[in-house]
């Protein structure tokens, strides 16, 4: 069989089969969803966390100073995002999602994140100006939070697949880490249903209301944070 024809043949082998839905109440490893149909419903809250401007970093320095540089960022995101209960599934370059569950998925969440901009403003970048003598970049970085109900799949071929999230709270994390107006915004969907403890420092809101923003049509009202939190 040529490549044409194992593309075409692949292409059948994922629309043919119907979904084989099951309601998750538990975060799923790859292993537990099947390649052919099988997909996972949660109740979920979708963090992403991504180190900004990678290209200049990479323009400037070299590689293995890169990495050096990028690996900081993954590896506290990652251990701020998991003690804070939240479960890994993707790596993406310098960015990392991580997704909660649970009664106390949005304040986990918006706690996670203001424990990581206090990694990257309180001890990363100390750290790397205190490793390189003359490293002048500066670490910036945004977090994207929104909850809703999502759909995992596996996505790839047999040996090479990994989990993707499908629906709006996903999608919409990834699009509000991008924005930057301050490091750490959420949806007001997340907002609405924060423990005190997550939206006010003292007795001051730790978020501030920015305004909408469309997504695929799709209007969010989101808040937005400078603030960093000491785990």
């Amino acid at each position: 069989m040529g490549l044409a024809d194992d593309v075409s043949t692949g292409i059948d082998g994922v629309l043919s089969p119907n979904w084989v839905i099951r309601n998750g109440q538990v975060v799923p490893e790859t292993a537990d969803i099947a390649l052919k149909d099988g997909a996972v419903r949660l109740d979920a809250t979708y963090l992403y966390a991504d180190m900004a401007d990678s290209t200049g970093l990479a323009q400037k320095y070299s590689d293995t100073k890169v990495a050096k540089v990028i690996r900081c960022y993954l590896n506290a995101a990652t251990r701020i995002i998991r003690a804070r209960g939240g479960h890994i599934r993707s790596f993406d370059g310098d960015r990392v999602m991580g997704i909660f569950i649970g009664g106390s998925k949005n304040s986990n969440s918006a706690k996670a994140a203001l424990n990581i901009n206090w990694a990257v403003r309180k001890v990363i970048q100390d750290k790397l100006a205190s490793k390189w003598d003359s490293f002048d970049w500066t670490m910036n970085h945004g977090i994207g939070i929104d909850t809703g109900q999502a759909m995992l799949v596996r996505g790839g071929v047999h040996g090479q697949n990994d989990i993707i999230s499908i629906g709006g709270a996903p999608n919409i994390a990834a699009k509000l880490s991008d924005l930057r107006q301050k490091p750490l915004t959420i949806s007001s969907d997340v907002y609405s249903r924060l423990s005190k403890e997550a939206k006010f420092s003292g007795d001051k809101d730790m978020w501030t209301k920015m305004g909408t923003a469309t997504f695929g049509g799709k209007s969010v009202l989101y808040y937005s944070s400078s603030y960093t939190w000491k785990p």
